[in-house]
């Protein structure tokens, strides 16, 4: 091996050495979660103008289909929304709740679905809308194994999220991950809710949300709480229920008794 080619393979290992290392810095245009332990994870949040995936555990269709709604808000603020699902989703996962996705903090009038025949015309529908720099998010909602989602199009798809800047979020139900070009993957899961308060019988949604794939840092895995007011992502609360504070104007009981006995 001749000294040219010794020195550009030196090279090259350097730059992947200072790609691969690990990196407290907080990475620009980042978009926060609001999780504190995933967005050091993520360095800074998720990135946007990228591809991302989340992966629904086993029969938690429903949690997955939560979470990303909160990753598509978070990434799209006020900004347009579509949502590509397949015509036969409503009857495996059911129907897009828009009642349900206002109750997450989610504007509907913002919200585009569409409904495609089948995979392929699903792939197209989301990279046509990526196009669109517009939009604020695209989701492409895929079920089962589908074998035209691989590496190509997942390529695809992340050239046209990087062309116009719009996020694109993929989310599979009853699938196993595969090779692809996602920036971040997830596997998702629904967590225990304790019940709210008096006012409101349901507690935070929360998501057992497992990072099995982070292109610039560590995986990890958390309880995360969806706060609907705040349209982001948290901590699980230690104590979900309020508890009253002691008036401050007021003396303990114990004690005005004591004093009427005094009186008395």
């Amino acid at each position: 091996m001749n000294g040219a080619r010794t020195g550009t393979l030196a090279s090259l290992r350097g730059s992947i050495a200072r790609i691969e290392a690990p990196s407290e810095a907080v990475m620009p245009n980042r978009i926060a979660l609001g999780h504190t332990s995933a967005d050091a994870m993520l360095r800074g949040g998720l990135a946007p103008a990228a591809l991302h995936e989340v992966f629904a555990a086993g029969h938690q269709g429903g949690a997955a289909t939560g979470f990303i709604a909160g990753l598509a808000g978070r990434v799209s603020a006020r900004k347009p929304l579509v949502w590509v699902r397949q015509d036969f989703s409503d009857r495996e996962n059911g129907a897009l709740s828009m009642r349900g996705l206002a109750e997450l903090g989610l504007d509907p009038r913002l919200l585009v679905t569409v409904r495609a025949a089948d995979v392929d015309s699903g792939l197209r529908t989301a990279a046509d809308a990526l196009a669109c720099d517009a939009l604020g998010a695209v989701v492409l909602e895929i079920w089962g194994h589908a074998r035209q989602l691989d590496l190509v199009a997942s390529r695809k798809l992340t050239l046209a999220a990087q062309a116009s800047g719009v996020t694109a979020l993929v989310l599979r139900i009853a699938a196993t991950p595969i090779p692809s070009t996602a920036e971040t993957r997830w596997i998702v899961r629904a967590a225990h809710s304790p019940p709210g308060n008096a006012a409101c019988a349901w507690g935070a949604p929360r998501f057992d949300a497992e990072l099995v794939r982070n292109r610039h840092g560590p995986v990890g895995r958390w309880i995360m709480e969806w706060k609907c007011d705040e349209c982001q992502f948290s901590e699980p609360s230690a104590y979900p229920q309020p508890v009253a504070a002691t008036p401050a104007h007021r003396p303990h009981q114990a004690q005005a008794r004591a004093g009427h006995r005094l009186a008395s």
